[in-house]
């Protein structure tokens, strides 16, 4: 993967992120409850995850290069009027349009390695691009929190939009994977995906997935705050996940070649039991604890999801990505959407009890059911 694309992949993930130590700091600041401002991360992710359907379709048609290109300014713009929001609700409505922008990215990389990497190893190829999202996740949590504890939340969405406009300039003449594709019409390339019964079992395992791990992580920093830690120490403790899956991802690149359903069952058990100990203990240790294993959950359960959603349908892969991607920050957005009540009364262990419950079924079912199917290409 070049390096230009995977610093994208590290942005993308760093803005996403930034959002959770930076909660209490908004609500502070804007005088809210913060079950309110909630909707800044929930609307972000339901949007990045509802946008994804268009730039799946764009990068299939036009190419993957240019539609990162494209999102990637139009993110930096919206990031950088966001940082001067004047209240809640003009700051919901341009983070929205920033998750929109910044959604394009991922999947548009997921697809690009599906086009350059061989179906036999490209799970060790998404281990890298996993490298690289990790990064941005630990990167993300630190420098939020300390953004939020020595200066304003308001500095991390600025610096966020600056490092993106900076990423456009560095990926100038990086070309496109393929030339051209064999489906033009997007609903050519929808309909192709969608009359594929695997497709839907592989968006609704990505939706649920997004509710559990997403949607309830985002909950991780508020709980520690909740207990009188302060914004720059949540966010250390937090970034515990970017760690988790920075090391997580170098042993799934040794075992990439082991079954995938095992690889399934191994990331579901990790995501179980971290919000187990979560629940247990919703302190320092049991957070950080807990940060780690999901970050574990997320190296193995989801990157293997993203493999399998690689080989759905090979001649509109980007529109097959995408859709996949898009359920997962549905998910995601419903999750955190509704945790928040529960959060907002402070009961946290409840919800994290409730995260775990939901994680089981869907690695049982998970695993059983990639060991059923056989791809239709590469």
């Amino acid at each position: 993967m070049p390096p230009a694309l995977a610093v994208a992949c590290f942005l993308s993930n760093f803005d996403r992120f930034a959002i959770t130590p930076l909660l209490m700091a908004i609500a502070t600041g804007f005088h809210v409850r913060l079950g309110q401002v909630v909707l800044v991360a929930s609307g972000y992710f339901f949007a990045y995850g509802c946008a994804q359907p268009v730039w799946g379709m764009l990068s299939d048609r036009y190419g993957r290069m240019r539609v990162i290109r494209f999102t990637l300014c139009a993110a930096a713009v919206c990031g950088l009027v966001s940082a001067a929001a004047p209240d809640l609700t003009t700051l919901v409505i341009l983070r929205i349009a920033t998750g929109a922008f910044f959604g394009a990215v991922v999947p548009a990389s997921l697809t690009y390695v599906g086009d350059t990497v061989p179906a036999a190893v490209r799970q060790r190829a998404l281990s890298d691009l996993q490298l690289a999202l990790a990064i941005g996740t630990a990167a993300a949590t630190l420098v939020a929190g300390a953004a939020a504890a020595l200066f304003s939340w308001r500095v991390m969405l600025a610096l966020s939009a600056v490092l993106a406009a900076v990423t456009v300039a560095g990926m100038r003449g990086l070309s496109e994977s393929r030339a051209d594709t064999t489906l033009r019409r997007p609903s050519e390339q929808l309909a192709s995906v969608l009359r594929r019964r695997w497709s839907w079992l592989v968006m609704a395992f990505g939706l649920v997935e997004g509710a559990v791990l997403l949607g309830c992580f985002t909950f991780l920093a508020p709980a520690l705050e909740d207990g009188g830690i302060g914004a720059l120490g949540a966010g250390g403790v937090t970034a515990l996940y970017g760690a988790g899956t920075l090391g997580f991802s170098r042993l799934l690149k040794r075992v990439a070649m082991r079954p995938a359903w095992s690889l399934l069952a191994a990331g579901g058990v990790m995501m179980a039991g971290g919000f187990l100990v979560a629940a247990a203990g919703p302190n320092v240790w049991g957070i950080g604890a807990a940060a780690i294993l999901l970050g574990g959950g997320w190296s193995f359960f989801h990157s293997s999801l993203q493999n399998w959603a690689t080989t759905l349908v090979p001649e509109a892969r980007g529109t097959a990505v995408a859709l996949f991607v898009a359920s997962l920050f549905v998910g995601s957005a419903i999750g955190s959407g509704l945790g928040g009540t529960l959060a907002q009364h402070g009961h946290y262990q409840q919800l994290f009890l409730l995260a775990a419950a939901t994680a089981v079924p869907l690695t049982v079912c998970a695993a059983w059911l990639r060991t059923r199917y056989t791809p239709t290409g590469s």
